[in-house]
């Protein structure tokens, strides 16, 4: 069973619930994304896996989840890029890039309510996507991915869109 560490508006701990009830009640709970870079300036963007428990299919930043209860927000990012993405890291590599607190919407009946924690990490090479996790992922410019965001907005994720609005990507 996954569980998520929710928390209260100032990322405070104040309990523990299974994954998918928490975003069924919309609770607040903590979270992270991580945003990936290589040396020519290009964003690494992920396509979450159609048979994702939610935004199926949409495209995303490198790698997103949650810390486990007891686990640190950066061990988990080196954790989940890894699982996610096959990208070997250490914490040391991470940059804190801050921090979004934010309410969404989203398909199934669920609801994204995360205090969202976001790293930056410069790669060099291509990801080798767990299947299971994303369907495809590309390279990009920034300024194409700021002109897709603003012809096609529904194919990118509701956090992912919020992250670029307020610049911490």
């Amino acid at each position: 069973m996954d569980l998520v560490v929710l928390v209260d508006n100032q990322d405070r701990q104040t309990g523990v619930m299974e994954k998918m009830e928490a975003h069924r009640q919309g609770l607040l709970h903590r979270a992270f994304s991580v945003h990936v870079t290589r040396g020519d300036g290009k964003i690494l963007l992920q396509q979450r896996a159609f048979s994702k428990y939610h935004s199926g299919g949409l495209w995303t930043n490198a790698c997103c989840s949650h810390p486990a209860p007891d686990e640190s927000t950066p061990a988990a990012a080196v954790r989940r890029l890894m699982q996610e993405m096959g990208i070997s890291t250490q914490q040391s590599d991470l940059s804190y890039l801050g921090s979004l607190l934010y309410r969404a919407e989203l398909d199934h009946g669920l609801t994204e309510h995360e205090f969202d924690h976001i790293f930056g990490l410069k790669f060099e090479g291509d990801p080798v996507p767990d299947p299971e996790e994303a369907d495809a992922f590309r390279w990009v410019d920034r300024a194409a991915m700021l002109q897709e965001m603003t012809e096609n907005p529904e194919r990118f994720t509701a956090w992912f869109r919020m992250l670029v609005d307020r610049g911490l990507v």
